[in-house]
């Protein structure tokens, strides 16, 4: 091959390479547009609350006592059991009780008696003494016999009363309806001696109280509503809803009842109560509650909760992280989901 060959071919490989460097890249394609969901807001009715926190308390605690004295003879309920009122929960040593009772039904048969005897020996001499056949001392001594008489069948009645009372709290009766706690006195065990002896404890949680603090600012809120102080006088009975640690929402429903005369000055807080139904006793004294007052209803815009949404202005042509609540009064508004 010729040096002039080779030249040539070099020159013509070069001219290639050049063509083919100069030629315009393919642009790429864009994206298919991402799916969205669209979603228009909805009027609807929003209330807008107090979110607080409290405590709940039986309604009435009582300590059941014994108030004669003698030996426990039965315990008639179950720790914790559910009980009615006027339901017997002990029986205390009634024998004794019985027997006072007896000598007191005695003494009154006794006393009649004697006063029976005294006011026809009264009436006697009375009918004597007209004719002078009885001295004015002997009426004298028989109206002292007569009114004697008198005052002692009353105290026997008034011993009498008291024995039946007595053998009445020798059966120690459930107050109200409520719940019992365990027995703190064993049957067998002598009560009532040298004070009054603790037999049990009884709350009643039907309905039941639930406590709470309120700030100031909540407080101003809640009056501009109410237009005065919620309490039992109230016949509106501002609501009030109640949730426990395990439950969702605000299951349980009530009203206020009570609120405090007076701000603690340390924590700007009023002290309020609600009064809540509790049918099947699940709400105990003492638990934690999340407590919801409403205030008032609003007709607002809502829209639905959308894992991943904006809302979009179409006059402004712009988009806007939205909120949980109201958005806006703008009905042309659409919310888009983009998955």
């Amino acid at each position: 091959m010729t040096i002039g060959r080779i030249a040539a071919w070099i020159t013509v490989s070069v001219l290639l390479i050049l063509q083919t460097g100069c030629k315009e890249q393919p642009k790429p394609q864009p994206p298919p547009p991402p799916k969205v969901t669209v979603a228009q807001p909805v009027r609807q009715a929003v209330t807008d609350n107090l979110d607080l926190t409290g405590n709940t308390q039986a309604i009435y605690t009582v300590q059941l006592v014994a108030r004669v004295v003698g030996y426990l003879e039965k315990v008639l309920f179950q720790d914790g059991q559910r009980v009615k009122k006027g339901q017997p929960l002990f029986v205390i040593q009634q024998n004794t009780n019985e027997d006072n009772l007896r000598q007191a039904e005695a003494a009154i048969a006794q006393y009649r008696a004697q006063l029976q005897w005294t006011e026809s020996q009264l009436e006697r001499y009375s009918k004597l003494i007209q004719d002078n056949a009885a001295a004015k001392s002997d009426i004298d001594n028989w109206l002292f016999q007569r009114d004697t008489a008198v005052a002692n069948l009353r105290a026997a009645e008034a011993q009498r009363d008291l024995a039946k009372l007595n053998l009445g709290y020798t059966v120690v009766t459930a107050p109200f309806d409520g719940r019992m706690d365990r027995r703190l006195v064993d049957p067998g065990n002598l009560v009532g001696s040298g004070g009054n002896t603790v037999l049990a404890q009884i709350n009643q949680i039907d309905p039941i109280y639930v406590y709470f603090n309120i700030s100031d600012l909540d407080l101003a809120r809640l009056l501009k509503i109410t237009r005065g102080m919620p309490g039992p006088t109230d016949g509106r009975k501002w609501p009030v809803h109640a949730g426990l640690p395990s439950e969702d929402g605000y299951p349980h429903q009530g009203y206020l009842d009570f609120a405090a005369i007076n701000l603690t000055t340390t924590t700007g807080t009023l002290l309020m109560r609600g009064l809540l139904t509790n049918p099947d006793g699940k709400i105990l004294p003492g638990l934690y509650a999340r407590v919801r007052v409403p205030l008032e209803q609003k007709t607002s815009l809502l829209v639905p909760e959308l894992k991943r949404f904006y809302v979009a202005v179409p006059k402004r042509n712009v988009a806007i992280p939205p909120t949980r609540d109201v958005i806006t009064e703008d009905a042309e508004l659409l919310v888009f989901e983009v998955p």
